[in-house]
């Protein structure tokens, strides 16, 4: 009998299920590339899944380049009936789960391969800046030539926003990067692991105010894979799957919001309803959270919006040790992109350390009893929002 016939603690029926997930060689990879990585973690989470390439007929990659999904599918010796290489920044993989999703209970494919992979740590390519553009762009004639960095410039103003409405201070915001640290130190991954303080966090060299060196993320190289096929076909394979139950994500504009009115309005909400509802949960039911902690001030924002604590109330949320390790609300458990790492685009690591809690693979910072899991994919400025629920098979 399955889970969601027993009513154990599944309300909706899943919909797919991952039954692969794994990573590559992270920190700093000189004389790698960003496809070879991809490639070490996709072998990795095929054979831990018990499959090979030949049993992969979906492709959904995501890194620099043109049509990675079709690069992928060369240098891994893929027959693919289906190819996506949806971009959309760090919620792009997220995304992918969702097109996966989609494609395997329409029939286009049976098992899915989804990859990313940076060298931007051992390329040095990760500039303040941004990236170069069309000067005949929007952001080319109306941002780029006022000197606004992307996309730190614009959570920075965000950050100011927050902190003017509702008071929220600088050492809150220090608190998630500690926290993030904290849960770093019990992961034998994680590419920062030495002690860090809230002082040490607020004496940090100041990038954007308010936001210091350590209220941003780590700039590493990195791989990562998911391998996601029907909740049938998961039965009689290796791994005990993870089934995705509730998914939602909208995308609003490119880089910067010109439409909205006030950038504490994201969209991320609508998001999160509408997974919650698929999955037919509540955030009582949610044991552990992986949120995309580009910067500190996002993930207060992003728990607001999520629905964790109410508008304005985030800063306070987030002190005491609440999301730390022994706090009760388990969060961004591997050290997030503020610790672990940062390659570039981090939304496929908050799914494997999702996938692995819901396992109980996670040694010292395992959650106890952890059974659904939310993750929350966010793009380039406020762009889109990716919203995954997932339960222990």
């Amino acid at each position: 009998m399955n889970d969601w016939e027993t009513g154990r603690t599944m309300a909706a029926k899943p919909r797919v299920a991952i039954v692969g997930a794994a990573e590559s060689d992270l920190g700093k990879t000189p004389g790698r590339t960003a496809l070879q990585l991809q490639a070490q973690a996709a072998r990795l989470a095929v054979m831990e899944a018990g499959l090979t390439f030949k049993d992969i007929d979906g492709v959904f990659a995501h890194t620099e380049g043109v049509f990675p999904s079709l690069l992928m599918t060369e240098y891994l010796g893929i027959k693919a009936k289906y190819a996506d290489s949806t971009s959309a920044g760090g919620l792009s993989n997220c995304s992918h789960i969702v097109h996966a999703m989609g494609a395997i209970e329409a029939g286009l494919c049976s098992v899915a391969l989804i990859t990313y992979g940076s060298t931007q740590a051992s390329d040095a390519s990760r500039k303040l800046g941004g990236v170069a553009d069309d000067p005949r762009s929007p952001r080319s004639q109306f941002v780029t030539p006022y000197g606004q960095m992307t996309p730190l410039g614009y959570y920075a103003m965000a950050a100011q926003r927050h902190m003017h409405q509702y008071g929220t201070r600088p050492e809150q915001l220090a608190e998630v990067a500690v926290s993030a640290r904290k849960w770093a130190q019990l992961n034998p991954r994680a590419y920062r692991r030495e002690p860090l303080t809230i002082e040490e966090v607020l004496s940090s060299p100041m990038i954007a105010e308010p936001l210091h060196v350590r209220d941003c993320c780590l700039v590493t190289d990195g791989g990562g894979a998911l391998v996601v096929t029907s909740v049938d076909r998961s039965k009689s394979l290796k791994k005990k799957p993870v089934y995705v139950t509730g998914a939602a994500e909208n995308q609003s504009h490119q880089f910067t919001p010109f439409a909205v009115k006030d950038w504490l309005d994201t969209g991320l909400a609508a998001t999160a309803q509408r997974a919650m509802q698929m999955a037919g949960v509540t955030h009582k039911d949610i044991d552990v959270v992986q949120i995309y902690d580009h910067f500190t001030s996002g993930v207060i924002q992003a728990l607001e919006e999520l629905g964790f604590c109410k508008r304005g109330e985030g800063g306070a949320f987030v002190t005491g040790g609440h999301i730390a390790p022994g706090g009760t609300f388990p969060m961004n458990t591997s050290g997030g992109g503020l610790s672990y790492g940062h390659p570039g685009m981090f939304g496929i690591f908050l799914i494997i350390e999702a996938v692995r809690q819901l396992r109980g693979e996670c040694g010292e910072r395992q959650v106890k009893d952890a059974e659904i899991a939310l993750c929350q994919g966010a793009s380039v400025v406020f762009s889109g929002h990716t919203t995954l629920v997932l339960q222990r098979g």
